[in-house]
């Protein structure tokens, strides 16, 4: 039973999202000093993979502490479509894919894999990044879709400064996953997808360790 990994790794030099903290690794204590190593952490609560809880952009949505573990054990659909710099997934494309396939069932786990996740170290990895249209963020609300993943930092366009489809699929109780990696590692389409969060009371999203199996 194969195991991949599609997380980042949070260090001080991964790269942070316009406006966000790096990562920090704060000494605290040292074996010799005190028996034991230990390190402060501080990180924005969307560095590297992570999870956006509804309530992200919605004042009255799920907080990350308050979502079901079902939603985030699941089943999961792996949509490959390359894109490239602020390129949109369209429904057109959604549509396309699901008459090759089949129709999307309600409450299925979409994970889009564009590629665009090498570019982390590049300089416009955070702006030009591919995402979701706005026709395309109502079609997988309308099917009532459990969770939305990408490997790009954000499922919106990068140009997009609205945040148009956080704002549909989140407003629908669609869960987001970003930051994703590793995607081409995954050989079929359908595969077993966790994605767990820290149980961080009220809070808009968590850094996440993703696995597919």
């Amino acid at each position: 039973m194969p195991i991949i990994d599609l997380t980042l790794k949070i260090s001080p030099q991964l790269p942070s999202f316009p406006g966000s903290p790096q990562p920090q690794f704060i000494s605290w204590a040292k074996n010799e000093i005190d028996g034991y190593n230990l390190e402060l952490i501080f990180l924005s609560s969307h560095s590297g993979t992570h999870i956006d809880a509804p309530f992200h952009f919605i004042d009255k949505g799920l907080k990350i502490d308050q979502i079901n573990l079902e939603r985030l054990v699941c089943d999961a659909i792996l949509f490959r479509i390359k894109k490239g710099s602020n390129q949109s997934i369209t429904k057109k494309d959604i549509i396309e894919f699901e008459k090759k396939h089949g129709k999307l069932p309600h409450k299925s786990t979409i994970i889009f894999s564009t590629g665009w996740y090498k570019n982390l170290t590049k300089k416009h990895y955070f702006d030009n990044n591919p995402g979701l249209s706005i026709d395309a963020a109502r079609y997988l609300a309308s099917k009532r879709i459990n969770l939305v993943g990408i490997d790009s930092p954000s499922i919106d366009l990068g140009k997009d400064s609205n945040f148009s489809a956080h704002h549909v699929l989140l407003s629908n109780n669609v869960l987001i996953v970003e930051n994703l990696c590793n995607l081409e590692k995954i050989s079929g389409m359908y595969f077993k997808f966790i994605v767990l969060p820290l149980k961080l009371r009220g809070a808009t999203g968590s850094p996440v360790r993703a696995i597919a199996i």
